[in-house]
C-alpha cells in the first residue's frame, strides 16, 4: 500500500473546507430568500399588469355592448381594444364570458350608485327605489342606457345574466320578513322578472313607455307580490333621490 503524502498547503486548504460550507449554508438561504423576495414581486407585477388589461377589456367590451350589442364578434371587441383576438382569450373563455362580467359590473355599478344616498325607508322602498331609477337611465347614465338598449333587444335572458342571482337573494330575504308574499315565491319571482324586462324594453327599446309611465307600470306589477294597488300606488310616489355621478 502506498505511502499517503499531504503537505501543509493542502492540510489546511481541506481543513478550512468545512468553514467555507458553515458560512456558505447561511449565505445560500439569504440567497433563496432574496430570490423568493423578486420572485414574489415579479410575480405581484404579473398579477396588477394581468388585472390592468382584464379591467381594460372589460371597459372597452362595455363601449362594444353600447355600440352594437350582444351580437359583435371577437373580431369587433378586439378592434376596438386595439388587441388580437388572442390576447382578449388570454383573460376570457369566450366573447359570451367578456360580455357577462361586463355586462354585470355595469349593472352592479349602476345598483351601487343607485342605492346612494340612503334616502328614509325600509328595505324593500330602497330595494324599489333603485329599481325604478334604471327608467331614468337615459339621463343619469346614457352609456349604460345604450347597453340596455341593445341588450334587452339581443338577448332575451338579459336581466338573468346581469343580476347573477342577486335580485332573487334579496327578494327572498325580503319575502322572508313578510314585506312580499312569500307563497309559490319562485312562480312569482318568475312572473316578476318578466314584468320588469317587459318595462325596460318599452323604456329603452320600443319607447312605448316613458320613465314616469314605467313607474306606474311598475307599481301595478308589484300585485305579483301581493302588494295590494295603495300601498304599490305610495311606493311609487316616493321621491327619488339621485346621487352625483362622478
Amino acid at each position: 500500500m502506498g505511502n499517503l503524502v499531504i503537505n501543509e498547503g493542502q492540510f489546511h486548504i481541506y481543513w478550512g473546507l468545512p468553514n467555507v460550507v458553515l458560512y456558505a449554508t447561511p449565505a445560500l438561504g439569504f440567497y433563496s430568500w432574496a430570490m423568493a423576495d423578486k420572485k414574489q414581486e415579479t410575480g405581484n407585477r404579473q398579477a396588477a399588469y394581468s388585472a390592468r388589461n382584464r379591467a381594460r377589456l372589460i371597459k372597452d367590451a362595455q363601449m362594444v355592448l353600447a355600440e352594437i350589442g350582444p351580437s359583435a364578434t371577437i373580431e369587433q371587441i378586439a378592434a376596438h381594444a386595439e388587441v388580437s383576438p388572442t390576447t382578449i382569450y388570454k383573460y376570457f373563455e369566450n366573447k359570451d364570458a367578456l360580455f357577462a362580467e361586463a355586462l354585470g359590473e355595469a349593472w352592479m355599478g349602476f345598483l351601487m350608485w343607485a342605492s346612494e344616498p340612503k334616502a328614509p325607508g325600509d328595505r324593500l322602498e330602497r330595494i324599489l327605489d333603485s329599481g325604478r331609477k334604471l327608467f331614468w337611465a337615459k339621463k343619469s347614465h346614457p352609456l349604460f342606457a345604450n347597453m340596455l338598449h341593445n341588450c334587452l333587444n339581443q338577448m332575451p335572458d338579459f336581466l338573468e345574466k346581469a343580476d347573477g342571482g342577486v335580485g332573487r337573494r334579496v327578494f327572498q330575504e325580503i319575502a322572508a320578513t313578510g314585506e312580499l308574499k312569500a307563497e309559490d315565491f319562485e312562480k312569482r319571482f318568475v312572473l316578476w322578472v318578466n314584468i320588469y324586462n317587459g318595462i325596460l324594453k318599452s323604456v329603452f327599446v320600443t319607447e312605448e313607455l316613458s320613465p314616469a309611465e314605467a313607474e306606474v307600470a311598475f307599481g301595478i306589477g308589484l300585485s305579483v307580490w301581493g302588494i295590494s294597488e295603495a300601498k304599490a300606488k305610495k311606493l311609487i310616489s316616493r321621491p327619488l333621490e339621485f346621487a352625483p355621478i362622478n
